[in-house]
């Protein structure tokens, strides 16, 4: 099961076909493995790695890193839930460290950002204080290269 995993984490968009081929196995035992894991909850979704500079280049993407006061009984799960319920949020992460919780978020331009975190993010109750960070450039996400320029061997001797 390992390998379908790693194959599809890869290429969601492979055939059943092309995937019992590379294991081995019958096409239709291809899908119900991949059923299987679907099933039991290990695959939870299928997403698309999108260059943004060619789709649309004023989307930002920032990192938050929170400092929250855990809460007896249940730590920082109900932070993090009503956090991970902004659409804005793409992930949450516990962390350890310097500071308790990664945000992930991604908004139409910084302003936005930022003021979902003024206004939404710091205000909730237990949070005591938000570093953002943005998000520059991304050159690899999820094992993938992204806007990977082609070389042009000619020049080289």
């Amino acid at each position: 099961m390992n390998d379908i995993v790693k194959i599809l984490q890869q290429n969601a968009r492979i055939s059943d076909t092309a995937l019992g081929e590379i294991l081995g196995i019958s096409p239709e035992e291809a899908g119900k493995k991949i059923k299987q894991l679907e099933d039991e909850g290990v695959i939870k979704g299928y997403s698309v790695i999108v260059d943004d500079e060619k789709y649309d280049s004023s989307i930002v993407y920032a990192t938050i890193q929170l400092k929250v006061t855990p809460q007896r009984d249940c730590g920082f799960d109900v932070i993090a839930n009503t956090i991970m319920m902004y659409d804005e949020v793409e992930s949450v992460s516990l962390m350890s460290g310097a500071y308790d919780l990664a945000v992930e978020v991604k908004g139409n331009n910084l302003k936005d950002v930022a003021l979902f975190v003024s206004e939404r993010l710091s205000t909730i109750e237990g949070v005591l204080s938000a570093s953002t960070h943005f998000i520059l450039k991304k050159y690899k996400e999820k094992g993938i290269f992204i806007n990977e320029e082609e070389h042009d061997e000619r020049g080289l001797g």
